[in-house]
């Protein structure tokens, strides 16, 4: 882990920097597999998956019997947690839901707002080292709320050919029966181009590795929305002397271990936190099952040591962090002051992980600094808000020359004659 002590503007701007890769052998890799898809649809997906893993497949649609063994496959402890998360997730994004305006802009012209569900969606959920089955109730719960008329879940199978049972569950609590078994560009290309199964959709939300990211922009060049551009999973920690090292230690842990390009980061006001943080997460990192990863990720991670917390927020501000924990005697006035995070953990006793599973928030949010300009997840996400206008004959002699007024100077005559030809008409 690398120190920094007081930094100066140019280490802050290290510090904040995200690492580059080359992305061209990626890229086209990715376009190869994409391009194949749309030409061959399901034949080109099985092909894929026989390749990449190493499953033989005979039908891409997750079956009624596979879902019915997949309910005696996971404990009913893990069912009830999963339906405690769905709940509270459903919770909170109900509460998001937007009723919608109407204004009188001026006499006899009245505009309104509506919201309206996206028709057909795709969820994807990574399978690979650590199947996401939380991912499942973060999608699928605010797009059932929502009230999009299809959902549709690609997920990677394992080599038998069956599907992490817990994913089946999971999109079951959250009301989601068409699931399919597809992993990485090619899901991304199912979805996005449709296939013999798969249907295409409108928008693809979730996460995965950095060819699953690349495959989400490149649909998008073909007309097919996604939730957000992203990259590695990180987390800041901001604590001060009365932080628990215990917890600022686990709390930097758990986003190392999601994948050796996870990135964190702590910023603190007390030198002392410092070296008992190296010390303790070296001592919790034995005990990982996932240690080699998270090992891996920490070579990156950085511990910043700052005057006082006006520097700690600038730092925090500028690096736009997609997790945000405050373990400081003041977290709730820090918090205040946020601009640019994805989402915010306040106080000692509210670890990141309590928002990637139940505590109701959304865990897809935005990495790699996109937090200054995107939102995570949220029900708005599967919506979208159409305008509309109504005009009275007292409405057209409000804005009616100002309308004709702009368009003529705009050099737009049949703009102008659009509104001149209602206001003269008798």
């Amino acid at each position: 882990m690398k120190i920094y002590k007081f930094p100066n503007e140019e280490q802050v701007r290290e510090i904040v920097t995200r690492p580059v890769k080359d992305a061209r052998d990626l890229t086209a890799t990715v376009a190869a597999v994409l391009q194949r898809v749309r030409a061959e649809g399901d034949a080109a997906v099985c092909d894929f998956e026989r390749q990449f893993d190493k499953a033989e497949l005979s039908s891409l649609a997750v079956s009624a019997e596979e879902f019915a063994v997949a309910e005696t496959l996971v404990s009913p402890e893990l069912k009830a947690a999963l339906q405690l998360a769905h709940d509270n997730i459903a919770r909170f994004h109900q509460a998001q839901r937007f009723s919608g305006i109407d204004v009188e802009t001026a006499p006899g012209v009245r505009c309104w707002q509506r919201s309206i569900p996206i028709e057909k969606v795709g969820l994807y959920i990574p399978g690979g080292t650590a199947p996401l089955f939380s991912t499942v109730l973060m999608l699928a719960t605010p797009a059932r709320l929502a009230g999009c008329g299809e959902i549709v879940l690609c997920t990677p199978p394992r080599p038998d050919g069956t599907v992490n049972p817990a994913i089946l569950v999971a999109a079951r609590i959250a009301g989601v029966s068409q699931v399919f078994k597809a992993g990485g560009v090619q899901a991304i290309g199912a979805m996005a181009y449709g296939t013999e199964s798969v249907p295409s959709v409108s928008k693809i939300f979730g996460p995965g590795n950095q060819y699953v990211q690349a495959a989400k922009q490149m649909v998008s060049l073909d007309g097919v929305a996604i939730d957000m551009p992203a990259g590695p999973s990180e987390v800041e920690v901001i604590a001060d002397d009365t932080a628990d090292v215990a917890f600022v230690a686990a709390d930097l842990l758990s986003q190392a271990e999601h994948g050796t390009d996870s990135q964190v980061l702590l910023v603190t006001t007390s030198e002392a936190l410092i070296a008992a943080v190296e010390s303790e997460v070296a001592r919790q990192l034995l005990a990982l099952p996932r240690k080699e990863i998270a090992a891996a990720a920490l070579e990156n991670s950085r511990l910043v040591l700052v005057g006082n917390t006006d520097e700690a927020m600038t730092i925090t501000n500028r690096y736009a962090p997609e997790h945000l924990i405050i373990e400081t005697s003041d977290a709730h006035e820090l918090a205040a002051r946020v601009v640019n995070a994805g989402s915010v953990f306040i106080g000692h006793l509210t670890p990141e992980s309590a928002g990637d599973y139940a505590s109701g928030t959304n865990h897809t949010l935005p990495t790699n600094g996109y937090a200054t300009a995107y939102s995570g997840v949220n029900l708005d996400a599967f919506c979208r808000k159409i305008t509309f206008q109504s005009i009275t004959p007292e409405g057209l002699q409000a804005i009616g020359p100002a309308v004709e007024l702009m368009a003529e100077a705009e050099h737009l005559q049949a703009h102008r004659f659009a509104m001149s030809v209602r206001r003269q008409k008798k």
